[in-house]
């Protein structure tokens, strides 16, 4: 693991489509990437704790509101009498979650592995567990120091050398198995929207994230890690590419990775997405100390053939 392919030098395996891991970590995978996450990482991982503080990254399961995207809202009911249960009716992907294999699937190719839909699943996560070491660009105060301050109200494109020159002016060495956090700032601008605001996002939402794009995928898979997750809802920018819905539609089948490269992160390289993490007090923290890493632990919902989950994420310094 130690000696993983460079993204061009991908597939490993004949038949296997062009930029994708198939075949690195055997037939029938269902972990890509999480394959990283070795007991001797999660030992490394918890060397990283000095202070003991910790930072929570789940937001508020009904938060954002009005939800994001066309999704319900969260419902929750407390039922009895002298003792309660709770009911609860959740979109797994409304608030913080992880974007599972079965989320998406590449439109040419597939889910992740050439594996059936079916046997994909969030479950597989949860019996896992994700623990290690994590690291944070905090691409959002980066671009404001450099004199390019990422536009909240826009589809503003970080690119991939964004990500790379942030971790370098961190003085961050991302390591193999790694999970990377981006904060683009987006949570602390939308917390500052008032509801009208909030509402009109939700009616005509735009994104600042990652540009779709074989760059992006080539960046991510060659750093190594075993996860990304980003603050702002969509991990890329929104609309991807700046197409309009039924033009971007159009466009998927003809360019999938410039067009969204969820589906080649996804579907291709078996790299978990995270999105809607809520990274603002960790990074205050990082800045303080100068210290960009932290150990991390997630556990996501044991949800059999689920498409995504909260994280249930820790960050702990």
């Amino acid at each position: 693991m130690n000696d993983l392919p460079a993204y061009d030098d991908l597939p490993v395996r004949d038949g296997a489509p062009a930029g994708s891991s198939w075949g690195v970590w055997g037939e029938h995978d269902v972990l890509g990437c999480l394959n990283l996450l070795t007991p001797e990482r999660a030992v490394r991982a918890a060397g990283l704790v000095r202070s003991g503080r910790t930072f929570p990254l789940d937001l508020d399961l009904g938060f954002p509101d009005p939800p994001l995207f066309g999704r319900p809202r969260l419902r929750h009911e407390v039922l009895g009498t002298g003792g309660h249960d709770d009911v609860v009716e959740l979109n797994t992907q409304t608030s913080t979650q992880w974007d599972g294999f079965r989320h998406v699937a590449h439109p040419v190719h597939g889910h992740y592995g050439g594996v059936a839909d079916e046997d994909h699943g969030i479950h597989h996560f949860a019996e896992r567990g994700i623990v290690g070491r994590a690291v944070l660009a905090d691409v959002g105060r980066w671009r404001e120091a450099t004199g390019r301050p990422l536009r909240y109200e826009v589809s503003d494109a970080i690119e991939p050398d964004d990500v790379t020159a942030c971790l370098a002016d961190q003085g961050v060495a991302v390591e193999t198995g790694d999970v990377l956090l981006v904060r683009t700032g987006w949570l602390t601008w939308y917390r500052s929207l008032d509801e009208a605001g909030r509402a009109d996002l939700a009616d005509h939402l735009v994104i600042p994230g990652l540009r779709p794009g074989v760059a992006t995928a080539r960046m991510l898979w060659d750093l190594h890690i075993a996860a990304v997750a980003a603050d702002n809802p969509s991990f890329e920018m929104w609309p991807p590419a700046g197409l309009g819905a039924r033009e971007w539609w159009g466009r998927m089948r003809e360019d999938p990775e410039g067009t969204f490269v969820h589906t080649a992160l996804l579907g291709l390289l078996g790299l978990p997405i995270g999105e809607l993490w809520d990274l603002d007090a960790l990074a205050e923290d990082c800045a303080a100390d100068g210290r960009y890493e932290a150990m991390l632990t997630s556990a996501p919902l044991h949800l059999r053939h689920g498409a995504a989950s909260p994280p249930n994420a820790l960050a702990i310094r």
